[in-house]
């Protein structure tokens, strides 16, 4: 496998986590105490950990630091858009297509 698509690979299942560790609790826990929605986030954010940290290490064999980078946040609003909208019911807004559109033009810069 490409090693790309490996960190891309990795780096989707990764944010998928974290995205649920940072916004999930605000639906799931809302009627707990702060502190334990921080320890479950924290023990989501375990796997987010397992998974990101080799992505990062494969990815940087055949990538700069910046292009890891901007794969990181292209793929990270590419996996909270349906979150928000599919599992926390937000709104489908305009704002998204816009930050899109803002992050094609990062992405071509960074790997140009």
């Amino acid at each position: 496998m490409p090693i790309i698509l490996k960190t891309t690979l990795l780096l989707m299942a990764s944010n998928l986590f974290m995205t649920f560790a940072w916004y999930g609790h605000l639906k799931n826990q809302a009627n707990k105490a702060w502190y334990v929605a921080a320890l479950v986030s924290w023990g989501i954010a375990l796997f987010e950990y397992l998974l990101q940290v080799p992505a990062n290490r494969i990815g940087y064999t055949a990538m700069s630091l910046g292009q890891l980078k901007m794969l990181q946040e292209v793929i990270a609003i590419g996996v909270f858009i349906p979150f928000a909208v599919l599992y926390m019911k937000q709104p489908i807004k305009l704002d998204f297509l816009w930050a899109g559109i803002c992050l094609l033009g990062a992405v071509y810069f960074t790997f140009r």
